[in-house]
């Protein structure tokens, strides 16, 4: 990757598609950073609602600090990978329609770059919020770990930015995933660079009931299964099991969440064997390894609890 000059430009694109309600916030959020050299582009799949009224708008408020298209496009990666096309910054970000920056988070990221030459990603903390930006809980943000990644997207997309070079080297986003576009970016980049992990938050994530990742469960499962038999060759017993839990519950797993259940892992066995068919005695060891663990605990816990 080429070295970064001292203050380089960051290309932050944000994906719409009939998101007028929240999309005046996400563009505050980056037209209020407090680092000068951003360049940022809006595409917009050809909305319906008042998007083209904010976008206008904002363009006669803020002139010269932003640009945006309006034109159909093949889903949020695909608008994506056509924004990046017209960026120049060495460092390239998405910040989705429904999600905000918190103030400094560009900053933090340049410094990170600047002082980790060696990062194709870096990534902050960040926060849940609901669809009126009261925040639910912390984001699931964790020091980076390669092995982790396969069994947990520990990264927060929002609180992510990456070196453009690895964007483009990854070969973009699949333009046929709608669900998990970021977390294979995350498995493809991760097999041939480092991440690094800023002590801070950087970003609100917006979780609420009529979003993709909550009202597209089953999909979201298949393209985790797919991505992940793609780039790791094997599916681990966390992915399963969620996937069996919701084939039987029907909870997203979020706001509502599944007990563990002697039917479950059942099915999460015939699922893992068939998902892992060429891998099956790693997936056994797993569910072995898993086992032992849970009924340590249980004992420990029955004899912790004696008098």
């Amino acid at each position: 990757m080429n070295p970064l000059p001292p203050e380089p430009l960051v290309s932050i694109v944000t994906p719409t598609y009939n998101m007028g309600r929240f999309l005046a916030e996400t563009m505050d959020s980056v037209l209020s950073q407090d680092y000068p050299h951003i360049e940022y582009i809006v595409m917009d799949g050809g909305s319906t609602d008042n998007t083209l009224e904010i976008l206008r708008d904002y363009e006669r408020r803020y002139p010269g600090r932003f640009t945006w298209v309006s034109e159909k496009d093949a889903g949020q990666s695909d608008a994506i990978n056509k924004g990046f096309q017209r960026c120049k910054g060495p460092i390239f970000t998405f910040l989705n329609a429904d999600d905000t920056y918190l103030s400094g988070a560009v900053r933090a990221a340049v410094v990170a770059f600047l002082a980790h030459p060696e990062a194709a990603v870096v990534y902050g903390d960040a926060w849940y919020t609901d669809e009126h930006n009261n925040i639910i809980r912390k984001y699931p943000v964790d020091p980076f770990s390669y092995e982790r990644l396969g069994s947990l997207c520990h990264i927060c997309q929002p609180a992510s930015f990456l070196r453009a070079d690895a964007y483009r080297e990854a070969g973009m986003l699949d333009v046929d995933l709608h669900l998990t576009l970021d977390y294979e970016l995350w498995l493809k980049i991760s097999a041939r660079h480092p991440f690094f992990k800023i002590s801070q938050p950087l970003a609100y994530s917006r979780m609420w009931a009529d979003n993709k990742t909550l009202s597209r469960r089953r999909t979201t499962f298949r393209e985790v299964v797919q991505i992940l038999r793609k780039h790791r060759g094997y599916v681990p017993l966390n992915w399963v099991y969620g996937y069996a839990a919701f084939l039987l519950y029907g909870k997203d797993g979020f706001y509502e969440y599944s007990q563990p259940s002697l039917l479950g892992f059942s099915l999460a066995g015939v699922m893992g064997l068939w998902f892992n068919r060429t891998r099956p005695w790693l997936f056994i060891n797993e569910c072995l390894a898993n086992t032992r663990f849970a009924t340590r605990m249980y004992w420990n816990r029955k004899n912790t609890l004696r008098p």
